[in-house]
């Protein structure tokens, strides 16, 4: 009777096989979910006793790829102890293609985000770097999303090659159209990922000098001294030369003073000593030298090198009023004029002839 039951045909298939494809459904789908709850488990609690991500993040992309692919392994295997006709059969291919094509697409697109939020992290990551890998990964889904659908179709059996060939044409002529927008959104992505420049830095580029407002996908938005908004495209950015003096660490002064002619040579001589001592005893300042430079028109000038430890203008400007107001207090003390624009006329008697 057993035996009259399991040699029973339905849809052109044993009983018998039916309970061998339920069998081994079964067997792996439990091989399956305890490999998920026993290895993987331990492996991802063991990678979070490590100090690097790597690790971390290898699970669990191989999670997300192994388990999908036993379950379907497992019934991709189980049916093929059964006589399916051609759709069934096909459907069972083209779901595995499927699952296939989305698993290797996440698997690239996990790659590429995680490779560059590590590199942003090592950066030193804010605000407009994650705007920046927001904006990198949308180019890059459009990318690998776009592979994946010409993989799919072509082993679905579509002829793709007058396809590729037709988008092909139209790429180029919209890469040529819009030439300069991508040219600006590969410079917003340069300066996102090199960062010449961040928000907050003060720069010069060319004539134009002022703080960073804003980086724009296409713009960057600079505040000009006087006020003023100024827009250049990110491209223009990137082909100049950019002097970023928010990233000076001191700043080099250089200045002279004249004094007029009529010093003697004693004073002369002490001068250097004077400014050399009255820029060391400044906080905040590094002495370089102090020389009798030239002669002048009408002044015998001093030149003076210093350095300002930091970036902030202001205070530069504080400690240079600073170094003027003493260098005038002790010229005064020694009785050294300092120099003006003079003219000297000499007359001449002509004897009557």
């Amino acid at each position: 009777m057993l035996q009259e039951f399991l040699n029973q045909e339905y849809f052109r298939n044993r009983v018998s096989d039916y309970l061998v494809f339920l069998a081994l459904l079964v067997t792996g789908f439990v091989v399956v979910t305890v490999f998920k709850r026993v290895v993987l488990w331990r492996l991802r609690r063991w990678s979070e006793t490590t100090d690097t991500k790597t690790d971390t993040f290898i699970i669990d992309v191989f999670s997300k790829m192994l388990v999908p692919l036993g379950y379907y392994g497992t019934f991709f295997l189980a049916a093929k102890n059964l006589t399916l006709n051609p759709f069934l059969e096909r459907v069972i291919e083209v779901g595995g293609i499927l699952l296939l094509t989305f698993l290797v697409a996440q698997f690239l697109l996990a790659i590429a985000k995680f490779s560059l939020r590590s590199y942003i992290e090592t950066k030193g990551g804010d605000t407009s770097r994650d705007r920046a890998l927001h904006g990198f990964m949308t180019l890059i889904r459009v990318v690998v999303w776009g592979l994946a659908t010409v993989f799919l179709l072509d082993n679905l059996g579509f002829r793709i090659s007058t396809v590729i060939a037709g988008l092909g044409i139209g790429g180029i002529a919209v890469a040529l159209a819009a030439q300069n927008v991508l040219g600006d959104l590969f410079a917003y992505l340069i300066i996102m990922f090199d960062r010449p420049f961040e928000i907050g830095d003060f720069i010069i580029v060319g004539d134009y000098m002022g703080v960073i407002d804003q980086l724009g996908v296409k713009t960057t938005r600079i505040r000009s001294l006087g006020g003023e908004q100024i827009i250049m495209s990110n491209k223009d950015l990137t082909d100049s030369r950019v002097r970023n003096y928010k990233r000076m660490e001191r700043r080099r002064v250089v200045f002279s003073l004249g004094v007029t002619y009529e010093t003697p040579f004693e004073k002369l001589r002490d001068i250097p000593g004077i400014i050399a001592g009255i820029i060391r005893g400044t906080e905040e300042t590094a002495f370089d030298r102090a020389h009798f430079f030239s002669y002048g028109d009408f002044s015998l000038v001093f030149e003076v090198v210093y350095y300002v430890v930091g970036n902030d203008y202001t205070k530069y400007m504080n400690i240079q009023e600073q170094i003027n107001f003493r260098i005038h207090e002790e010229f005064e003390k020694r009785t050294i004029e300092f120099a003006y624009p003079t003219q000297t006329l000499y007359l001449s008697k002509i004897p009557p002839s």
